[in-house]
């Protein structure tokens, strides 16, 4: 085998992007990206190399200047970019799930207004959907939007946002009792805006606020912001596919995109760790021989090629399941709780082969520790995944009594 985790049943042009890629990463990420995060650094250079490969048009219609590619290719590229860095692949992530959802569900004119720019990369999307009181409690959203004539008024605060201040585009979900009669179920009462902004921090747009960076442990250089809206006003024409109380669907939709492309972040930070390790076993002597002839360096090494295998292919699986149109949250359910575990595990491993030097801030797997963390919560935790997972086995073995 030439490496762990590669793909079956590719074609020719999705070989070459993954190739074009994969050298982009080995030139233009690894070599920098310890250092851009240390220092917490956006990543500019990097993201001007991406929107030259295309990459942010990745999975928008060639009718809109993107290429056109499955969610398959996409999740692969992410796997890849984040092998060199996870916060790059986050910088993308949001981005496309915000055009995923404009593609799926937004009106002509918002297709033809965003798609083209988001596709070269001039427009940046991030989506919002999680407040500082509620987690993974969508329906607890307390955010509003109240129409007044031709316009929408949103008020409420909103929290984690990737790209929060370098975004142009942000779907934000909102609570719409607009049409919406009293009792009705939340998810069934919520809407998502599309809303226009410049980059940057503090009031960006009348009644939009951007406060600062948050500090986060890991996933640095990437922004991670909250959302202020006090007396924002957008017109009617932003509401995502031109009718209210849709968000809630159309943010899950969003949301199994985002699933199997945490997955494939796990996925790609672990093959690093994997990489970091076994090259580091290879050269660190204990006992006159290398401690990669050690038997239970090598357990460890078994087990952690082993994880990078089954996260791939579960990852793999996810992604072609929702390219052929079926429902595929089991799929990204499973694929995202295994994959993020598996990475958390195997840079541990990794992490440990490395002993002493692996608490120091001159080797890569220091950074890869810090942001394997991030996996187990984004897009929902693994007990989240868990109770997806559960409804789901039960509803297709439902006991026939």
């Amino acid at each position: 085998m030439a490496r762990l985790a590669q793909t079956a049943g590719l074609n020719d042009v999705q070989r070459e992007i993954l190739s074009t890629v994969r050298d982009f990463v080995d030139k233009e990420i690894i070599p920098v990206a310890t250092q851009l995060e240390h220092r917490d650094e956006y990543p500019t250079e990097i993201v001007e190399g991406l929107k030259q490969l295309g990459l942010f048009g990745l999975m928008i219609p060639e009718e809109y200047g993107g290429l056109g590619e499955s969610l398959l290719t996409y999740a692969l590229c992410v796997e890849e970019i984040a092998r060199g860095w996870m916060s790059v692949s986050g910088i993308i992530n949001t981005h496309f799930i915000v055009a995923y959802m404009l593609k799926q569900h937004g009106t002509q004119e918002q297709k033809d207004t965003f798609l083209p720019r988001m596709a070269l990369g001039e427009v940046r999307g991030a989506f919002s959907m999680s407040e500082p009181a509620l987690g993974s409690d969508v329906a607890a959203i307390t955010s509003k939007g109240v129409r007044e004539g031709d316009e929408y008024v949103l008020n409420g605060q909103k929290m984690w946002l990737t790209n929060g201040g370098t975004s142009h585009l942000v779907a934000v979900l909102c609570r719409s009792d607009e049409g919406h009669p009293e009792g009705t179920p939340p998810h069934k009462s919520m809407t998502t805006f599309l809303v226009e902004k410049e980059p940057g921090f503090g009031e960006v747009r009348p009644g939009l606020t951007i406060p600062g960076k948050i500090d986060k442990m890991g996933y640095k250089g990437v922004d991670t912001t909250e959302l202020i809206m006090d007396g924002l006003r957008i017109p009617a024409n932003r509401v995502l596919g031109g009718t209210t109380g849709r968000g809630f669907y159309q943010m899950m939709d969003g949301v199994e995109v985002g699933r199997v492309n945490v997955a494939a972040r796990g996925c790609g930070v672990a093959q690093r760790a994997f990489e970091l390790g076994v090259s580091y076993a290879q050269q660190r002597h204990t006992f006159g021989k290398p401690i990669a002839q050690h038997q239970a360096i090598q357990f460890k090494l078994a087990e952690m090629a082993t994880k990078v295998e089954a996260a791939h292919a579960m990852m793999v699986n996810a992604a072609r399941k929702k390219d052929s149109g079926e429902r595929n949250d089991l799929e990204a359910g499973m694929a995202k709780y295994l994959a993020s575990e598996y990475c958390k595990e195997v840079v541990e491993d990794a992490f440990r082969i490395h002993g002493g030097y692996g608490f120091s801030k001159e080797y890569e797997i220091e950074r890869l520790y810090r942001e394997a963390p991030m996996l187990l919560i984004g897009e929902g935790t693994a007990e989240i995944q868990k109770m997806i997972i559960g409804r789901r086995l039960l509803e297709e073995y439902r006991f026939q009594g």
